[in-house]
């Protein structure tokens, strides 16, 4: 698959094609993990790693963050462009309404969080719960309007639940939404029971557009892979919570974090990391698995950090100098960079969402990818279904008897 794309403003990319896809005969051993393999056509977006960019649909995916919100960048990547003013106004209120958690669902959230499950695990047993309340049906059996409507509704609950099970796991009462501010500003004043500064309410919103959708990550192909199967909704966004919740895919922002409180002082960065170097621990919050240099959203979110300011801001900025000099000094053949999870963290804290919620922050922004993905999988009406190739014992050995004879029959 080839994918062009044209670009406008000075952050935009220039149009490249991407590296030739690895294509395999059938039967053929895929590469392990899957890597660099091509297993579906998307129209959603797009990440050219050895470029350090990526996109939504035509679209930059940070040229949106700078300019768009995420309610638009929401409706570019389910119904395909972004809307104008009339129809943002529209999209607007037909989504802020759906906020509102059905009855059973909030009965229930009580004893959700009373199990004590990590934040994550408690959204995925909440999302179920809503799927059934909400009556979805398989999408194999729906037509492209419902499955969009449920798409709307699943996204639009998705901060509520979030929000709402914190606070009562913390003896808090749930905040009702309000349908009159934004996805990112309802949600923050969900979660901290005040109303957010313009200026935490835009770095959340700009965060949640950069982190929308990212390719075919672990946790968007399992939802693909549920999606396949014509299964509701619901399920698609359970299962990618489920692969999202592994620490190799869902990311570190709280441990980026870690690292900060360990330095304490920005003058202790370079001897805490050059002692971390020699060790050969990870660094926290730096590299990534798809970007070779530095990682596009990084560059933004470590703008919107110092914007808001504060001690972490300016620690962050010393750590991150620090990295890159020590590296360069000491392992000239690692040129790491900061990755999405560490300004991240710096700005999701001074916005005032708990460390433990980092990662279901990340969700509620990725909902809209996952569906975005689990609508197009739906509307192709095909099984994804591959083949493993099989490494154990020959057969067809004889079952053996209870003694450990082989009888005949």
């Amino acid at each position: 698959m080839t994918i062009t794309t044209t670009t406008g403003g000075a952050s935009a990319a220039p149009p490249v094609a991407d590296p030739n896809p690895v294509e395999l005969p059938v039967g053929a051993t895929a590469p392990a993990g899957l890597k660099g393999l091509v297993v579906a056509d998307t129209t959603i977006g797009d990440v050219r790693g050895a470029e350090g960019f990526f996109h939504y649909r035509q679209y930059s995916a940070v040229e949106l963050a700078e300019r768009r919100s995420f309610e638009d960048v929401w409706h570019l990547l389910l119904l395909g462009h972004l809307p104008d003013a009339a129809e943002r106004a529209a999209f607007l209120a037909a989504t802020a309404p759906r906020r509102a958690l059905p009855a059973p669902v909030l009965a229930a959230l009580p004893a959700i969080a009373a199990t004590g499950a990590a934040p994550l695990a408690q959204l995925a047993t909440a999302l179920a719960l809503t799927g059934g309340a909400l009556g979805l049906r398989p999408m194999l059996d729906l037509d492209a309007d419902q499955r969009l409507d449920d798409a709307q509704t699943m996204i639009a609950l998705v901060p509520t639940l979030v929000a709402a099970l914190h606070r009562v796991g913390a003896g808090l009462d749930p905040v009702d939404p309000d349908p009159s501010l934004g996805h990112a500003a309802d949600y923050l004043r969900m979660l901290t029971g005040r109303a957010p500064s313009p200026e935490e309410a835009r770095a959340v919103d700009a965060y949640l557009v950069l982190t929308a959708d990212h390719g075919f990550n672990a946790s968007t192909f399992t939802g693909r892979v549920i999606a396949s199967t014509g299964a509701d909704l619901g399920a698609s966004l359970v299962g990618a919570l489920g692969a999202l919740s592994g620490p190799l895919h869902g990311g570190a922002p709280s441990r980026a974090l870690d690292l900060l409180d360990e330095i304490g002082d920005p003058a202790r960065s370079p001897e805490v990391i050059e002692e971390k170097v020699g060790r050969g621990e990870r660094i926290m919050g730096f590299g990534h698995a798809v970007y070779v240099g530095e990682d596009p959203r990084s560059v933004l979110l470590r703008e919107l950090a110092g914007q808001l300011g504060g001690d972490q801001a300016i620690l962050a900025r010393a750590t991150e100098a620090a990295v890159v000099e020590v590296l360069a000094r000491l392992k000239p053949d690692r040129d790491l960079r900061t990755n999405v999870e560490f300004y991240a963290g710096v700005v999701m804290e001074r916005c005032g969402i708990p460390r433990e919620l980092f990662t279901s922050t990340f969700a509620v922004s990725r909902t809209a990818g996952w569906c975005a993905h689990a609508l197009e999988q739906a509307a192709a009406r095909r099984l994804i279904r591959p083949s493993a190739r099989y490494t154990g014992p020959a057969p067809a050995v004889p079952v053996p008897a209870i003694d450990g004879t082989t009888e005949e029959r």
